[in-house]
């Protein structure tokens, strides 16, 4: 396989140039590490002007440098010089073309399987968070569509030891007490006694009467009086 690389570059005379009577192009290229690096060498003989009779030498050295594509397998590459042409413009400028050639490319071989990154463990793990983040998603979109008051529905026909609790607690009281209804809150993250005071409009001391108060802890179900008073 081959691949042709080309080159151009502008080379600003001191005088004027007016015609390159002879010219020549050697090279340091040299190929390294996927890496095409060396210089351009060119040299010759030129007048000032088409009515001079004698002619002025010049010396040019151009470097040049490019990576190969790392598709490419250089082991086994050469250099060349393909094609090599020049222009003179605005009478003091040189305009240098040069093709660079390199031969004897192929393609590298693609990766066997064995080769192969396994990725399986790594799928898991992203399967397996992906999983727990439904689930967390899922656990706060149900807390959001709970009212107060199914909570308390929930609560008490479920829990037989509630009920009890809320029996004993109130047979404390005679029946001219005003507190006659009341709510049964789950203690949540984030929920303080202050936030459920100013909720359902009660005292501290009100709550006391009904809870234990000094250790509360995340899912306790705390009793909560509605201040109506009876007829």
């Amino acid at each position: 396989m081959k691949n042709i690389i080309p080159f151009k570059k502008d080379v600003i005379f001191k005088t004027n140039l007016s015609e390159i009577t002879s010219i020549s192009l050697e090279n340091t290229l040299n190929l390294k590490d996927d890496t095409i690096s060396g210089d351009f060498i060119i040299s010759g003989e030129y007048k000032i002007s088409d009515n001079s009779t004698t002619v002025e030498p010049f010396d040019i050295t151009l470097p040049f440098e490019i990576i190969m594509d790392d598709r490419f397998d250089t082991s086994k590459a050469t250099i060349d010089i393909d094609d090599f042409y020049y222009e003179i413009v605005n009478n003091n400028v040189l305009s240098v073309s040069i093709d660079v050639l390199v031969d004897h490319l192929t393609d590298k071989p693609l990766i066997e399987v064995d080769e192969l990154v396994d990725v399986t463990p790594v799928r898991e793990v992203l399967e397996s968070e992906e999983e727990e983040m439904k689930e967390i998603e899922e656990v706060k979109e149900e807390e959001r569509c709970i009212e107060p008051e199914e909570v308390k529905e929930e609560v008490v026909d479920e829990s037989s030891e509630v009920e009890e609790k809320i029996n004993s607690i109130f047979s404390q009281f005679s029946s001219q007490n005003e507190y006659v209804t009341y709510n049964v809150f789950i203690l949540r993250d984030g929920d303080t006694l202050d936030s459920i005071m100013e909720k359902y409009n009660v005292s501290l001391d009100e709550l006391k009467k009904y809870n234990d108060l000094s250790n509360l802890q995340l899912g306790d179900k705390i009793i909560i009086p509605n201040n109506y008073e009876r007829d």
